[in-house]
Parts: C-alpha cells; structure tokens; sequence
C-alpha cells in the first residue's frame, strides 16, 4: 500500500519531537519516494538547525598532513597496498605554518588529519599539538589520525588536543569487516570511540553513505548507535570509488540518501555538529549547499599546501585540490552567503560546550 504524505509528514514531527522512530519507520522515511514529505523533513531538520544555532555556518581548518598509512581498507586510495599513491608528509613547520596562515585567515579551528602513519608517533605528535596549542591558545585542536591506543589519546589530549574525528564507517560488524582487511578489527574501532569519550574529548563519528555491501537495515543500526553513542559530530558524506582500489567500479553514494540522513540526524541529535563535506561537494556541484539547506552547520576549507593537496585523494575527482587556502575561503563563504546563512569566525563548539 502507498503510504499518503501525511503518513511520512507525522514520522518527521514525531521524529523531531521525540528524537525517535521504531526500525521500520525510519527505514520508511528514508526511502520514502513522496517529494512533498522529504522537502517536509528537509525544512524541519533546517528549522531546528537554525532555533540552536542560528544562521552560522562554522569554519574547520583541514591540514592533510600525511598520506601515508600503514592500513589497507578496500575502498580507500591512500592504503597502503596502493603503490601508485605519491606519498608526502608534512614537517612540524610546514604544520605549524598552515596554522599561522589560517589564522590570520579567520579560522580558530585546526583538523589534522592523516592516513595511520606510524612515523607520526606519540613524541611526533604531542610536540606538534602542543606547538600548536602554545602558538594559538584560544583555538581548538582537533585530530583525524585513526586508531591508536587509549594511552596515546590521553597523551595527546593532555597536549592540547580536545576534539577527535574518527568515523565508526558502519555500524555493522559484519558490513564492516566486509570493507576492511581482516587486520583491522570493528570491535577496535568501537572501543577507540568510547576510550576518546572516557578522555574527555568532544568526538566525531560517522559513516559512509552507499559503500559497497551496504543495506537499508545498516542505515537503521548507526542511526540507532548514534543514539546510543551521542557523539558532538558526525561526519557523514556518500561512498566515492577511487581507481586503485578493488571498489573502483562500484557505483557511488547518492546525493539524495547523504541529504535525507543529514536531516534524520539533525532532528534525531538537534545540537550536533554536522559537516556539509567535500565529498558532498564532490559528487554534486553545489553538494555543500545542499547539505547545508538540509542541516548541516560546518564547513572545512582546506589549508594544506597547494603542492600535496592532489596526493591526498581518498577518492577519485575530489574537488578543491588546486585552490589556496584564501581562494577556498573566499569561495565557501560566498556559496554559503547565497543560500542564505554566514561563516563565522569561531571555535563553533558544540552547543552543551558553549
């Protein structure tokens, strides 16, 4: 029976008032073909967006300072069995100086982020956090590096450190394991998250939107370990196939799918911090935009280096390889000025943190 667009209309009010739906029905609005009812939950996940945090669009500083990584996951290009990745690592300098660059530009947010790259140890890494936490007292550190033991995340953290991303991918063990070496352990990843948030820090999970293997039911168990798990982000953008891997003639992520899980998240977390990501923007040209209409508060210009920006493609086509750091800002802030909101500069903290 086709269900009326009131039927899909009442789960988004529900949705947003209760912060919850049985199995079925979020499965039922996520795939719900009524055009009426998504624009409906589109609006909603925007309404609530803009009552906690306005019409501000917050601005990340990505610094991409390794490709190098000592992981072989099957879908992405820089894994360590890619032998055709041209490798670079940045020096603490060459850190250091993004950030003095990016702050003059307006950003009080730093992302480092890199493959697992053992070269990149404990005594590498807090001398550069805390350099940089000596050099921007008022800004926020966060780090994207991967899976490392809790000893070490409290090392870092103690330096300065006080955001952490690291993307749980699937919720699904048996998804997960499907999209990763045998090596790699899901059970791992899941205690990494909690270990992070036993720390202290303001953590980022999130997945991939249509990687290969996935199904609708994996969509209903992360949104159900999001509940769970209430992280201060989540970075969700859809699967992109790079050429050097065995996923590379699987079909992508949609657009669609990445902007209805925006907004279920949105309604489902109402404070959290939810990127519109370059993946997004890569698979659609006016993506960030969209994510944006559709819940989404971040953006993450880039400020690595012009010369290894093109060496760091987890992914086939990403965009925003060539500019400078002051061209990619100029140019995300007036495609978030023409749908209507502004790029602030700010630490852009989660709400329970202000």
């Amino acid at each position: 029976m086709i269900k009326e667009t009131e039927y899909y209309k009442d789960l988004v009010d529900r949705l947003e008032k209760t912060k919850d739906l049985s199995n079925e029905e979020f499965t039922e609005l996520l795939f719900c073909d009524d055009k009426e009812a998504v624009e409906y939950l589109t609006e909603r996940a925007r309404a609530v967006r803009e009552k906690i945090y306005g019409k501000e669009v917050y601005l990340r500083g990505l610094i991409e300072f390794t490709n190098y990584c000592k992981n072989n996951c099957k879908y992405c290009g820089i894994r360590c069995g890619n032998k055709n990745a041209d490798r670079y690592r940045l020096s603490k300098d060459d850190i250091l100086s993004c950030c003095d660059m990016g702050y003059e530009l307006g950003f009080r947010t730093f992302v480092l982020q890199g493959g697992e790259d053992p070269y990149f140890n404990d005594d590498r890494m807090v001398e550069i956090v805390s350099d940089i936490r000596k050099a921007h007292p008022d800004c926020a550190i966060t780090l994207s590096i991967g899976e490392r033991e809790k000893e070490s995340y409290q090392k870092l953290f103690d330096a300065g450190a006080n955001r952490y991303l690291l993307r749980h991918e699937t919720a699904n063990k048996a998804h997960y394991e499907y999209l990763h070496p045998k090596e790699m352990s899901f059970d791992h990843r899941m205690q990494c998250l909690k270990d992070l948030k036993e720390i202290g820090y303001q953590v980022g999970c999130g997945m991939m939107i249509g990687s290969p293997g996935q199904k609708p039911e994996h969509f209903v168990e992360d949104l159900r370990f999001l509940q769970s798990f209430k992280p201060e982000m989540v970075g969700i953008g859809p699967f992109i196939p790079h050429h050097d891997t065995e996923f590379a003639n699987c079909s992508a992520g949609t657009v669609d799918m990445t902007l209805r899980l925006l907004s279920v998240i949105r309604l489902l977390l109402p404070d959290v911090l939810l990127p519109a990501t370059t993946a997004l923007g890569t698979i659609d040209p006016i993506g960030r935009e969209k994510g944006i209409l559709a819940g989404a508060n971040v953006v993450m210009p880039n400020l690595s280096p012009g010369n290894v920006r093109e060496k760091y493609l987890l992914y086939d086509n990403k965009i925003c390889t060539g500019d400078e750091a002051a061209e990619c800002i100029r140019c995300m802030s007036a495609r978030v000025s023409k749908v209507g909101y502004a790029v602030i500069i700010s630490r852009g903290d989660h709400i329970s943190y202000r």
